[in-house]
């Protein structure tokens, strides 16, 4: 398969805030949602109030990073340690992250910057969350307190990420925080976080001191066709955007943000034409956090193919959804989250052997290198995720990353999969089939 992948192609891996920083009542912080999660709400009572401890250890995860040799990092910023409480802003907060973004240019690395990644502060939730419109100049503030601090120095930004799961597990599902439950809750909440990001967005342009990409990142898939022909494609397009997973992920929200166009679900939820003219705001690109197909795969799976979540491993999934979304929004996109859960332990060589995840790599990353080959415009690939972390309501079960990490002592080891995607951007991704 012939190599088209650009120089400036950034290769990468992603965290989020609350799953990895710890510090959680340090530097002025106060807590989140997420801190503060009630009792048999996180698998084992865990807590993020730890994670990694990466508050303390910018410098040597930076050093791994570059180890890796990563052109790019994205990362979230915690909007309570930003801002503990309404109408402050914490400088020690802002300087924990201006550190983190000069450590990653002097590595050469690129920073991604996402503005809010799950973690609601506390007192934001108290004033109604996302089920009140008082967030959406909240966020607008917190946006441009970040903005001013950053963007001197950071050119890509996602102002959200994964809608679909902060609102529908948050406020829907009472899967996640705050662990709300009510389907009436869709539409209202939904509308809110469109203009929140939309508001976002717009301070970004105003306020951006060099020039900005946008995006957003969504919890993106897609129905893979049983094979190649025209009617199975374009049935596995339809199902992607009109039913099912496909139609609440998907169209629900992309066609509001992404094509300003309102969208009816089940005939019961809408988004209004009325709202169209603020929520959509012209993109840079779109991010896809991608893992497995929607629908059964056509594979057959046994356990070797699942991950230790039981999530189905198909690479197919990433051409298909990176395909569909192009064809459907023509934006560039950015594959934002893309990764496994698998049960990685230290050996006694102290090596740790994911030859899984290798394959995963392998497997996903032929799915990236075909769209690229046809021309779709892929700027980059973040690999979920750095490291080990706090995996929200799951706890520190789940293992998604190339750096393991003891929980106990905090030390951190390169998985044989960071050197084997290490390889992956030597090459530039030539050593993918």
């Amino acid at each position: 398969m012939k190599n088209k992948f650009g120089e400036d192609f950034l290769w990468g891996a992603a965290t989020a805030a609350a799953q990895i920083e710890g510090g959680w009542n340090e530097g002025g912080r106060t807590p989140s949602i997420w801190d503060l999660a009630p009792n048999g709400k996180i698998k084992g009572n865990a807590n993020c109030h730890t994670a990694c401890d990466h508050f303390h250890r910018v410098k040597e995860d930076v050093a791994l990073m570059k180890e890796m040799g990563l052109k790019s990092y994205r990362f979230s910023i915690s909007w309570s340690r930003i801002q503990p409480r309404e109408n402050e802003i914490n400088q020690k907060g802002l300087d924990f992250y201006i550190h983190l973004v000069d450590e990653l240019r002097k590595a050469n690395i690129e920073p991604l910057v996402t503005i809010y990644h799950w973690d609601l502060p506390i007192w934001v939730h108290q004033k109604g969350g996302f089920l009140s419109e008082e967030i959406i100049p909240l966020f607008e503030k917190y946006t441009k307190i970040v903005v001013d601090a950053l963007s001197d120095k950071v050119t890509y930004w996602i102002p959200m990420n994964e809608p679909q799961c902060f609102i529908m597990l948050g406020y829907c599902y009472a899967v996640h925080a705050p662990f709300k439950f009510g389907l009436q809750n869709i539409p209202k909440a939904s509308r809110i976080c469109m203009l929140a990001h939309a508001a976002s967005v717009k301070v970004i342009r105003k306020y951006a001191k060099t020039p900005a990409k946008i995006g957003i990142a969504m919890a993106a898939g897609a129905f893979i066709p049983q094979n190649e022909s025209k009617e199975e494609m374009e049935k596995a397009r339809h199902k992607t955007f009109n039913s099912g997973i496909g139609l609440m992920n998907n169209r629900w929200w992309s066609d509001p943000i992404l094509l300003g166009k309102p969208v009816t679900a089940y005939g019961v939820f809408k988004t209004h034409e009325r709202d169209m003219a603020a929520i959509y705001q012209p993109l840079d690109f779109v991010g896809l956090n991608v893992y497995q197909p929607y629908g059964v795969s056509k594979r057959k799976l046994d356990n070797s193919q699942k991950t230790s979540m039981g999530w189905a491993i198909d690479g197919d999934v990433l051409y298909w959804t990176i395909r569909f979304y192009s064809q459907r929004y023509h934006l560039p996109v950015m594959v934002t989250e893309n990764g496994m859960a698998n049960n990685d332990c230290v050996g006694a060589d102290g090596k740790v052997q994911d030859d899984k995840r290798i394959a995963f790599l392998r497997d996903y990353l032929g799915g990236v290198k075909r769209a690229v080959n046809e021309g779709y415009d892929v700027l980059g690939y973040q690999h979920w995720s750095l490291t080990d972390n706090f995996e929200w309501a799951e706890g520190y079960g789940p293992r998604f990353g190339l750096i393991h990490i003891d929980y106990e002592t905090q030390k951190r080891t390169l998985k044989n999969s960071a050197y084997f995607y290490k390889k992956v951007i030597e090459t530039n991704g030539e050593i993918i089939s």
